[in-house]
């Protein structure tokens, strides 16, 4: 079994900062990539961050120069770093664990629940 956990939301004024935690845990041998999404028009989610396993990092337009994707020590572990944070940056942050091979041999993707941000003065 294999569960994603993410910590770290709350609410912020207009240019401040937080910092999201995901944790993937469970029998897992490898995971390919570690992304933040958050909901986008049309009931999709927009890709916000993603790191692979050798560290390359890509991000959605609307937050180049502000937000920062870093895997932490703790194996299976990815944090966002958000500074200047804008109230449109308001909404659920959900952790996307992606092709997680499990030590049985399983391969699938995983989410974490959402943790809320809200930015507002």
């Amino acid at each position: 079994q294999v569960s994603v956990v993410e910590s770290g939301g709350g609410s912020v004024q207009p240019g401040g900062s937080l910092r999201l935690s995901c944790a993937a845990s469970g029998m897992i041998r490898s995971i390919k990539r570690m992304a933040w999404y958050r909901p986008a028009p049309g009931n999709q989610r927009e890709l916000v961050a993603r790191i692979s396993s050798d560290g390359i990092t890509n991000y959605a337009e609307s937050v180049k120069g502000r937000f920062t994707i870093s895997r932490g020590s703790a194996k299976n572990t990815v944090y966002l770093q958000m500074d200047n944070l804008k109230p449109e940056d308001t909404a659920v942050y959900y952790c996307y664990a992606d092709t997680v091979i499990t030590e049985w041999g399983g391969l699938d993707d995983y989410w974490g629940q959402g943790t809320q941000v809200t930015v507002s003065s």
